[in-house]
């Protein structure tokens, strides 16, 4: 019996595309956001599954169902029955936390098949940025074919990052932003990782600042008006509507939704941006990077590192 590839797509939409393609082989979906939120580096243990589900349920009121999750990644314990695996992730820093996240686990079931991965990004045509589901099915089926073998140092690389990514010093990953891989777009997502803490300056972050300049430049009609600009200028984040909704609700301090259809920096907001003062406890976001809260650190631009905070927030 002829073995076939196992495919680990970034998501239903991506899995759906590969079907309808007839892309030979087996897929499991992985559904995950492991870009926020607590995390250990036993991927999918009991206490991995346990900050998952206590996360979802308290910053966006999901009940994670766990017995489908172990379901679909069952199939990672039949690696007998593949040829090799195909990682399906793109360029973004959300797909590229999962994608990590999944070479480490498999390294963890000590599977030793091929690892190929298959990364959109830039595309010939336009030189825009875009997700895997985006692409035509030309475009996706030559990704496939030009899909990247992984190299034993390239593995270490993305279990090492997990490993920090899951500790309590993520400095520890500035050394990758210049290492060479096949991780084409690696080194863009830890710069944009490391610039989701609150700068020392005003206490934004990179994403943030750019909202609240998306409203200071643009006429803006509504929180959902905001919310689409908002996930077209978001750059290497690759963050989903469920993120960037929240991102909005803790920066309305900063702008004021008026009766003619028209949201405004108040002068918080322009304060805010002329950094006039540091927001970041103001913005309460108690966000949980892997190991860290997003209030631990600090992003000193000027030195292009976390440094410890020197508040204290409840």
């Amino acid at each position: 019996m002829n073995k076939l590839p196992l495919h680990i797509s970034n998501g239903s939409v991506l899995t759906n595309r590969l079907n309808e393609l007839n892309v030979e082989g087996e897929i499991l979906t992985w559904q995950e956001m492991l870009c926020e939120g607590p995390t250990v580096e036993q991927v999918y243990s009991d206490e991995f599954l346990k900050l998952r589900k206590d996360f979802f349920s308290t910053f966006y009121d999901i009940d994670l169902v766990t017995s489908e999750i172990k379901q679909e990644l069952d199939k990672l314990n039949h690696s007998e029955n593949y040829s090799e695996i195909i990682l399906w992730f793109e360029y973004d820093l959300f797909c590229h936390i999962n994608m990590i996240a999944v070479i480490s686990l498999i390294q963890q079931k000590k599977i030793k098949l091929p690892l190929y991965l298959v990364c959109s990004g830039k595309v010939e045509r336009n030189k825009n940025l875009k997700g895997l589901a985006e692409l035509n099915a030309g475009e996706l089926l030559k990704h496939y074919m030009d899909k990247v073998k992984l190299l034993p140092e390239d593995i270490d690389i993305a279990t090492t990052a997990w490993s920090i990514y899951c500790g309590k010093d993520h400095n520890l990953l500035k050394p990758f932003i210049v290492k060479k891989s096949s991780f084409k777009y690696l080194s863009n997502c830890l710069k944009a990782h490391l610039e989701r803490f609150p700068e020392t300056k005003d206490g934004l972050n990179v994403m943030e600042r750019n909202i609240l300049e998306i409203v200071k430049n643009t006429a803006i009609k509504s929180k959902h008006h905001l919310l689409g600009y908002a996930l077209n200028y978001q750059g290497y984040y690759g963050y989903g509507d469920l993120q960037v909704s929240r991102i909005i609700e803790k920066l309305s301090i900063f702008f004021t939704e008026e009766e003619e259809n028209r949201i405004k920096l108040n002068r918080k907001g322009h304060e805010a941006l002329l950094g006039q003062h540091n927001f970041a406890k103001e913005i309460n976001n108690n966000m949980v990077f892997g190991g860290i809260s997003k209030f631990d650190f600090q992003f000193n631009k000027k030195e292009n590192k976390l440094i410890k905070t020197v508040y204290n927030v409840s």
